[in-house]
C-alpha cells in the first residue's frame, strides 16, 4: 500500500505548529495513534523529542567497537607477520615475537579504523550525504530554521491512509497541514 502511494508522488504530509510544545504534544499523540515512520523539524532542539517520534538507540557504538577490534587485530597481526615471518631478524637474542614492541601500533591502528568506522558509519546511518529531501517541496518549510515546527507522517508508514492522517493532524492545532510531494 504504502509503495502505491509513493509510486504516486506523494512523500508524506506535513503539520506546521507555532510553538514547541504543540510539537512535542503531536508528536506524542501521532505515536500513541501507532504511526511508526514520522519525523520532527525544529529550529532548536526540544527535550523530549527524540523519544516522541521513536527515535532508538543508534548502532553506531557498535560499528565503532567492531572496527576498533578490526584495526587493532590488522594491526598487530601486521607487526607479527613482518617481524616473525616476513623478515625475521635475530637481534640481541630477543625472541622473534617480541609482542611489547607492537603495542604501539596496535593502538594506534585500532583508534584508526575506530575513527573511520565513526565518521562513515555516521554518514550510513544517517542517510548522508542527502542534498534533496522531499520536505523542501513544501512551501513554507524554509521557516523551519527560524521560528516554526514541522511533524511528518511519511506515506511509507503501515498505519497511513491519506484522508485520515490528514483529518488526525487536523485534530491536533497545527497551523496548516500540506501534502509532501516526493
Amino acid at each position: 500500500m504504502a509503495i502505491g502511494k509513493i509510486r504516486e508522488g506523494l512523500y508524506g504530509l506535513v503539520a506546521e505548529f507555532n510553538d514547541p510544545q504543540a510539537l512535542l504534544d503531536a508528536a506524542l499523540a501521532v505515536r500513541e495513534r501507532g504511526y511508526t515512520e514520522t519525523d520532527a523539524f525544529s529550529p532548536f532542539p526540544i527535550h523530549g523529542l527524540a523519544e516522541a517520534v521513536g527515535f532508538h538507540k543508534s548502532r553506531l557504538s557498535l560499528i565503532v567497537l567492531t572496527m576498533g577490534i578490526l584495526g587493532g587485530a590488522g594491526g598487530f597481526f601486521m607487526c607479527w607477520y613482518a617481524n616473525v615471518i616476513g623478515y625475521p631478524l635475530n637481534i640481541g637474542g630477543k625472541p622473534l615475537n617480541s609482542w611489547p614492541a607492537w603495542i604501539p601500533i596496535t593502538f594506534e591502528c585500532a583508534i584508526l579504523l575506530a575513527a573511520f568506522g565513526a565518521v562513515f558509519g555516521m554518514l550510513a546511518l544517517n542517510g548522508l550525504p542527502m542534498p534533496y529531501h522531499p520536505v523542501f517541496n513544501v512551501r513554507r518549510f524554509d521557516s523551519a530554521s527560524r521560528d516554526k515546527f514541522f511533524l511528518v507522517i511519511q506515506a511509507r508508514d503501515p498505519r497511513f491512509k491519506l484522508e485520515e492522517a490528514r483529518s488526525f493532524l487536523a485534530t491536533l492545532g497545527p497551523r496548516e497541514v500540506t501534502d509532501v510531494p516526493w
